[in-house]
């Protein structure tokens, strides 16, 4: 009986190996160099496959594998239906913010009842923010580069992840609010659990244990 984890590469893997090692788990590639998109590991019942991150929820949700690592900007946008999420592994943290060019007057433009145009990969999660402020917008859904659309007027404010804030600060942007901090978090397949609970448990478990404080 094979498990299969769902990463994606970048910080989120990077950050979920010694996770992965404290549950005697690691990857025999690295997914940085190798063109594979299943990584074998140390063990004979455990496989890693590498998808885009906003899929992880998806490849769970569907069975394709049994557990997963995701965002939780991804799994709102997601929905999380069919998911069980055990874990926050306080990896991979950051903030989903509003950010506006550096002259932009929001708290203004937000009192006089201003109509924004919001450009974000996150149009779910931004519709429910501004709903709940009774701030109207427009939403424009972009894949990257969320820092050109208010340089070059195609909006207003952005709403997106932000780590450091360097970026927005060589864009000549400024964070105005956060809408939320992030995390990644452990998923897994309710029927996995059902159906593979004495080898996903122990994985659980050990997961648990190495995020304890």
């Amino acid at each position: 009986m094979i498990i299969t984890i769902a990463l994606s590469k970048g910080r989120i893997f990077e950050e979920t190996m010694p996770l992965l090692a404290a549950a005697g788990i690691s990857a025999l590639e690295d997914p940085e160099s190798s063109r594979k998109l299943i990584i074998p590991t140390n063990r004979d019942d455990v496989r890693l496959i590498i998808v885009r991150a906003s899929d992880v929820p998806t490849y769970v949700q569907y069975g394709a594998a049994d557990l997963g690592v995701a965002g939780k900007d991804v799994l709102n946008e997601h929905g999380g239906t069919g998911l069980y999420q055990p874990l926050d592994l306080n990896i991979a943290r950051c903030r989903m913010m509003v950010a506006v060019p550096s002259e932009f007057d929001y708290e203004s433009a937000v009192k006089q009842g201003a109509r924004l145009r919001v450009a974000t990969k996150y149009v779910q999660t931004a519709r429910e923010h501004f709903a709940a402020k009774g701030v109207h917008v427009d939403l424009i859904k972009l894949y990257g580069s969320m820092e050109l659309a208010p340089l070059v007027g195609l909006s207003d404010a952005i709403v997106d992840l932000v780590s450091s804030g360097g970026t927005l600060k060589a864009n000549n942007l400024k964070a105005v609010e956060e809408i939320m901090p992030i995390s990644s978090r452990l998923v897994v397949n309710q029927a996995s659990l059902k159906l593979k609970r004495a080898t996903l448990q122990p994985m659980i478990d050990a997961f648990a244990q190495a995020v304890q404080p």
